[in-house]
């Protein structure tokens, strides 16, 4: 059952971050923009396939000058939509994507704003937080991401400080060992797990620790979901598989989706998600959250309360904020 599209609008990006390669791989500074008339094509698809949740990502996808009218058509089919910035470039957008991005991610990866700068090879602290009040004076609550690495995980209590100071939500992103990057420490986990133990305004899945500490998705008994929970769509307008992180094959989307789903190469990477060799050990968020949307395995029945936790903040909550935003303006 298809959950999820993660649609990379483009791989260019703006920021050079230390645990990332958009900004500094040389094949994606003249990476292409998704046409817009292909994602209205393909989204229509999705959505009659029953897809309901659309990630809007990149590379930065604020990039994309036609962002907002994916984010507005997206919406129109009544999907579920998200988007993650550096901020940089949210002030051109954000009247524009008002009312049309149902989780706003701005990416903050430390308090301090020197090392925020270092660890993006950008001077953006300071744009995440003019960014963060802007969003606020508009009526909307976006939450911080904060990639956490062994690096800056003792700097999650200020982090958190500045989420709850503004009464928004702190998202804890374990870094995941990829691009080169050494995965979390079990001290790191550790901390982090005693330290979000009944806070509010802070959110992690318990499922991830879970899995780090377990040693990550194992070929033998696999619980990655990526091909059949997910599909990945380029700025190419091809489908990848069986995800992004270890692109193997691409599909270029030139027959209807649905066809493409029913296809025995489809059918063959369904088989196989999870349990390539280069699936071992892997702990790649994108697909692990929608993996364990359902509570048919161990690490999805302990993810249920960090849901239960995320949904009544952003589906209450906020929900009643909004409101009185509204009544406020009114």
């Amino acid at each position: 059952m298809l959950l999820l599209c993660n649609y990379y609008v483009t791989y260019r990006c703006n920021a050079f971050c230390e645990f990332c390669h958009f900004g500094v791989h040389e094949n994606f500074k003249n990476s292409p923009f998704a046409n817009l008339d292909d994602f209205k094509s393909n989204v229509s698809q999705l959505a009659a396939l029953g897809v309901k949740f659309i990630d809007l990502t990149g590379g930065e996808p604020l990039l994309h000058k036609d962002i907002h009218l994916m984010a507005e058509f997206a919406k129109e089919l009544k999907m579920q939509t998200s988007i993650t910035t550096n901020g940089l470039l949210y002030p051109k957008f954000a009247e524009k994507l008002s009312g049309k991005i149902n989780l706003l991610h701005f990416s903050l990866d430390s308090p301090d704003e020197d090392e925020h700068n270092r660890i993006r090879k950008v001077n953006c602290f300071k744009s995440v937080l003019q960014s963060l009040e802007l969003a606020k004076s508009i009526g909307e609550f976006p939450d911080i991401l904060f990639t956490v690495t062994n690096e800056t995980y003792k700097k999650l209590p200020r982090m958190h400080e500045i989420a709850a100071q503004r009464e928004l939500l702190l998202i804890v992103n374990p870094v995941f060992s990829y691009f080169g990057n050494p995965g979390l420490s079990n001290e790191a986990l550790d901390y982090i797990e005693n330290y979000i133990s009944g806070k509010p305004y802070i959110y992690m899945n318990k499922g991830f620790i879970k899995l780090r500490k377990d040693g990550g998705n194992q070929i033998s008994e696999p619980k990655c979901k990526a091909v059949s929970r997910v599909i990945v769509i380029s700025p190419n307008n091809e489908i990848i598989l069986p995800c992004y992180h270890f692109e193997n094959e691409k599909i270029p989307i030139d027959k209807p989706i649905k066809e493409i789903r029913n296809t025995e190469r489809l059918k063959y990477y369904k088989k196989m998600e999870g349990r390539f060799d280069f699936c071992q050990g892997c702990t790649v968020n994108c697909y692990f959250e929608p993996s364990f949307a359902f509570p048919t395995n161990y690490y999805a029945f302990i993810s249920l309360t960090s849901k239960f936790k995320y949904g009544y903040h952003k589906l209450v909550k906020q929900k009643i904020k909004k409101i009185n935003f509204k009544s406020e303006k009114s």
